[in-house]
């Protein structure tokens, strides 16, 4: 089944386009990166596929179903770009962020044996289960990273969507991070992801979609360093790098390029594309 289908897929702020005609397909179990230049659309492009924006012109759909009534909540975990920061503020612990993976499940708020055994399933399965009572906001960005991905493992989510959930991570835990999603990736979950890192995507992602705006490419990991999509979506001047992740490829493009929640969790006005 596929997880996300868009068809012409295009999305405006008044006149301005930030998505234009935008088609792909994204199947159940599939690793897809999204990648682009600052301001490209990747970010929004994520919403349209959550149905949590709903495009100007063509049409998204989500478990084959309109994305924008999608219902079954549950199935989508979403981590935006500032979920960890505002983690830092929120006067709860490990465990109780985990268990709301599980409130779409149980709207009277009545938890059951399953329910708890989910949520230490998951803490077990991302290497938190002995941080369970501390505060989020007394854990490193690394460990909040791991709570919101626990979160959506406690939701028995489908599908995993993230945008940059690294950006404030040290090499080490970006590592950690990244086998992690590969990892429940192996396991089946559907994980889509925005980075501006190109050597993380080439190294980790099965597939890649490749924007500015439009889509300039949309395949296999191996076809994409090998074309001219990088060229022509970032300008002639960029390399695609491993950066030691010992996964992936080194293609040469010239100079280097710059390294670098619930499913209600968007913001509706237009942000910094990063």
């Amino acid at each position: 089944m596929t997880a996300v289908s868009l068809s012409d897929v295009t999305f405006s702020y008044g006149d301005v386009p930030v998505v234009d005609g935008v088609s792909l397909d994204v199947p159940e179990g599939e690793f897809l990166g999204l990648v682009g230049p600052n301001g490209s659309g990747k970010s929004t492009l994520l919403t349209l596929m959550l149905g949590l924006r709903r495009p100007t012109r063509g049409e998204v759909r989500l478990f084959d179903r309109p994305a924008h009534d999608f219902s079954d909540g549950e199935r989508v975990a979403y981590v935006a770009q500032d979920a960890t920061d505002a983690a830092r503020d929120m006067p709860v612990t490990v465990r109780e962020v985990v268990r709301m993976g599980r409130y779409p499940r149980n709207l009277f708020g009545r938890f059951s044996a399953d329910d708890r055994e989910a949520v230490a399933s998951a803490l077990d399965r991302v290497d938190i289960a002995d941080l369970a009572d501390r505060r989020v906001g007394a854990l490193s960005g690394g460990q909040r990273q791991r709570v919101f991905v626990a979160r959506a493992l406690a939701a028995e989510a489908d599908l995993l969507a993230l945008d940059e959930p690294t950006v404030a991570l040290d090499a080490e835990s970006r590592e950690a991070f990244y086998d992690l999603l590969g990892d429940l990736n192996e396991q089946g979950m559907t994980v889509v992801l925005v980075e501006h890192d190109i050597g993380v995507v080439t190294a980790r992602a099965s597939r890649i979609a490749c924007l500015n705006k439009r889509l300039y490419f949309h395949g296999d990991t191996d076809d994409f360093a090998d074309s001219d999509a990088l060229a022509a979506a970032y300008g002639s001047n960029q390399r695609v790098l491993d950066h030691d992740h010992g996964h992936g490829h080194h293609h040469d493009h010239g100079h280097d390029h710059d390294p670098a929640l619930s499913h209600s969790d968007a913001r509706d006005e237009p942000e910094d594309e990063s």
